[in-house]
């Protein structure tokens, strides 16, 4: 059984950065596809930027140049480094996993991909 437990969210300025961590529990070994999604209320949850199987990256349009997700990372776990941010960043920001082999990946896939999904945690951004 895969577990997924966020943490990093908090409150920062407009322009400031923030790191989020989701940590693996259960079979670290594996070289899942994991991804950033975000949501706020009344809205679908969007995808923000994922890591395939092979280490390879890519983002949604609207984090692109100021979201990345590092490629050294301890086992187990995966980041988000936020940079220059924007109150529209405001959201709960989820990890998710998937068990399927993705490499060279391209875009963030649908939420309806993935498996597993933390709990969440919560990003605020003020002006």
């Amino acid at each position: 059984q895969v577990q997924l437990e966020e943490s990093g969210g908090g409150s920062v300025q407009a322009g400031g950065s923030l790191k989020l961590t989701c940590k693996v529990s259960g079979d670290i070994n594996r070289r899942r596809c994991m991804a950033w999604f975000r949501q706020v209320p009344g809205k679908e949850r969007e995808g923000v930027a994922v890591i395939g199987s092979d280490g390879t990256t890519a983002y949604a349009d609207s984090v692109k140049g100021r979201f990345v997700i590092p490629r050294d990372s301890p086992k187990g776990t995966v980041a988000l480094q936020m940079n220059s941010l924007k109150p529209e960043d405001t959201a709960v920001y989820y990890c998710a996993a998937d068990d399927n082999w993705v490499p060279k990946i391209t875009r963030v896939p649908a939420s309806s991909f993935f498996d597993y999904w933390g709990q969440g945690t919560q990003v605020t951004v003020f002006s």
